[in-house]
């Protein structure tokens, strides 16, 4: 794991990346290397990797991230990317790899309250790919919509958006 991560920082070869990405979110079902990854910094290195300019590199990245935020103290770290990843979110072509693997991440993101905050600027967006995406665009969003509402501080600001 730590032979990836340094792999993912020395080169710029986006074929690479993507392949170490991989490697990393399978690796990262199993608990134990979630907290591995963790502890040799490697949350950062891949949350790096989500302002890089190759689709599938941000994709992979993002599908790493997911994975490995199934595990609370991989979230704290995580969550320092949820602004970013909205803006992916955001930004992507509509239905595309790059713009589910965001809205994975975001559903694992808010399944507690604790980083629902980041996410109400882009509750608009969340509403216009209910209406404008996919079936399953339309699921994945629902998802983040449902664990949002699960929590009364952000009512007002499901209710007041405006799409």
């Amino acid at each position: 794991l730590q032979k990836l991560i340094h792999l993912l920082q020395a080169t710029d070869d986006p074929l690479i990346q993507e392949q170490a990405l991989i490697t990393l979110s399978n690796s990262a079902a199993f608990s134990v290397n979630q907290d591995i990854i963790r502890n040799l910094d490697g949350l950062s290195v891949i949350g790096g990797m989500l302002s890089n300019c190759v689709p599938k590199v941000k994709e992979k990245a993002l599908n790493a991230l997911n994975n490995l935020s199934m595990n609370i103290k991989n979230q704290e770290e995580i969550q320092v990317f949820i602004t970013q990843v909205c803006r992916t979110v955001e930004s992507a072509s509509l239905n595309s790899d790059v713009q589910l693997a965001g809205l994975r991440l975001l559903t694992n993101m808010s399944v507690t309250s604790d980083y629902h905050q980041k996410m109400i600027n882009s509750i608009p967006c969340f509403l216009h790919l209910l209406s404008e995406g996919t079936e399953r665009t339309k699921i994945q969003v629902l998802k983040v919509l449902v664990n949002l509402s699960a929590n009364p501080d952000m009512t007002r600001y499901l209710l007041r958006a405006q799409v």
